[in-house]
């Protein structure tokens, strides 16, 4: 098997690419999957620099999700058969991470791939729509009620907005900072009232301005920083905190506990931890079913030929630098697609 190997934590010079590493075969509930595309994320250059991410770290090889074809299959697996097509957020749940040829994942984290999607699409797909499912799932927002998203282009935002959107929610306010981003909201579904450029003075007042005069009912962080503090400090008396990056800084939390906000902690990958690995497959069924009858629609990717170390890193520059301008990278990690 080939694979991008991280020899050492740093930049992205510790990345080798190995051939001949070898393919485990897979135990009773396991699934061999041929992986045909990789999705990138923010967490696989956290983890190559050290930083507190690699905490999470169970490969030398990274990579968080996937789309491809079962390969083998174990003796307990009753739901897939080789040649399917399928897709997933492995997480530290496979026998490596995704810059891989294959990888060894348990039956009970995989979905079927919609047919209307490319592989490119499907990888795309698990890591911010799971994350965006949990926090439309867990916030229960009444369609009354008014949400602040904050980082809206992202991956995760943009997901959220789509949920939202097909669920008949119209009381969305999102941030974008550029006109690519704001772009990318419109297309997303949003009116230009509904988008807050966050580079503006005021911005809290240009917040409530948009939101009819009005603190917010809910704020979706998906920023952190300095940003946990703006959203904290538009949120309501008792308002919800949707924390989606454990960044948040001291004074977002004591302008949060001062309003007696209830604060709801996102994180997909809790559930790894206790090994509740059927919320995985589960719920990305429930995504490729939205997406099979068109209520919900991949984002546009940009993809990167070849399983190969240029490619990684140029996607790890790129999202380093917040680059993404509203794609999702993806790496095709066989020739033919």
């Amino acid at each position: 098997m080939e694979a991008i190997v991280l020899k050492d934590f740093g930049g992205t010079e510790n990345f080798e690419l190995q051939t001949a590493l070898k393919i485990n075969e897979p135990g009773q509930q396991q699934v061999l999957v041929k992986i045909y595309a990789s999705g990138f994320n923010p967490i696989d250059y956290q983890m190559r620099k050290g930083g507190p991410e690699r905490a999470r770290l169970h490969s030398r090889i990274l990579g968080r999700e996937l789309s491809g074809i079962v390969e083998k299959t174990g003796t307990g697996v009753t739901n897939f058969k080789i040649g399917d097509e399928v897709f997933a957020a492995s997480g530290s749940m496979g026998s490596n991470g995704t810059y891989a040829q294959y990888i060894l994942v348990p039956e009970s984290i995989l979905a079927v791939k919609p047919d209307r999607l490319s592989f490119h699409e499907a990888a795309a797909i698990p890591v911010a729509y799971l994350t965006a499912l949990q926090v439309y799932d867990r916030l229960q927002i009444n369609k009354t009620e008014s949400i602040l998203i904050a980082g809206g282009a992202g991956g995760v935002g943009l997901a959220l907005i789509k949920l939202l959107i097909a669920a008949g929610h119209a009381r969305l306010i999102a941030t974008a900072g550029s006109p690519e981003s704001h772009d990318i909201l419109i297309d997303s579904g949003l009116l230009p009232q509904q988008i807050v450029n966050y580079k503006q003075d005021d911005l809290i007042d240009k917040l409530r301005t948009a939101n009819a005069g009005e603190d917010f009912d809910y704020c979706v962080d998906l920023v952190g920083a300095a940003i946990s503090e703006v959203g904290a400090e538009a949120l309501k008396l008792n308002g919800t905190f949707a924390d989606v990056t454990a960044l948040s800084t001291e004074k977002a939390r004591s302008s949060l506990f001062n309003k007696g906000a209830t604060v709801i902690n996102i994180s997909n990958y809790a559930y790894s931890l206790y090994h509740q690995y059927d919320w995985y497959g589960k719920n990305l069924k429930r995504i490729a079913n939205m997406i099979d009858v068109g209520v919900i629609k991949a984002p546009p990717v940009r993809v990167f030929k070849g399983l190969s170390i240029e490619s990684v890193t140029e996607a790890h520059r790129i999202l380093e630098e917040n680059g993404t301008l509203g794609h999702k990278l993806v790496m095709s990690v066989i020739d033919k697609l």
